[in-house]
């Protein structure tokens, strides 16, 4: 049986471009601890979803295994993550966040949703309730194509 292929039209340069700006606004607003992109995106998903094993989270986050551990090892002397056993596997190590890891990511979380909040409170109500419609369809469309990868 073949997998069907929707040909969908490009979205407009300006669609991207907005997009672009969005996002880095948001991103750039999360100002708490001095966090990279790459360690503020690693300590949102073990905030998120539990501890990782590292090659999980190198995976997960694209990178490679020697860089997360580099990131890893950085974040855990700043207190924000710990490496403890795998209850499943005695061999295995995974990596969690800490409390004040924890506080890190709702500081950060914060931060963004004012930020977004911020953004929203310029736009015209029609344009506020597309937003709410299409901003939750984005993101489904991103955890369904990352569940089917």
């Amino acid at each position: 049986m073949h997998k069907r292929v929707m040909e969908v039209a490009a979205p407009d340069e300006g669609l991207i471009v907005a997009l672009e700006e969005m996002v880095r606004y948001v991103r750039h607003s999360a100002t708490a601890g001095g966090l990279s992109t790459a360690a503020s995106a690693t300590l949102g998903r073990l905030g998120r979803e539990g501890p990782h094993r590292l090659t999980d989270l190198a995976r997960a986050e694209r990178a490679t295994q020697p860089n997360m551990t580099q990131l890893v090892t950085r974040l855990e002397r700043a207190g924000l993550v710990r490496r403890v056993a795998d209850a499943s596997d005695g061999r295995g190590v995974l990596v969690e966040i800490t409390d004040a890891g924890e506080e890190m990511f709702r500081q950060r979380r914060a931060e963004r949703a004012n930020a977004l909040e911020a953004l929203i409170e310029e736009l015209t109500e029609a344009e506020r309730r597309a937003v709410e419609v299409a901003l939750p369809a984005l993101a489904r469309a991103i955890q369904e194509g990352q569940a089917n990868s």
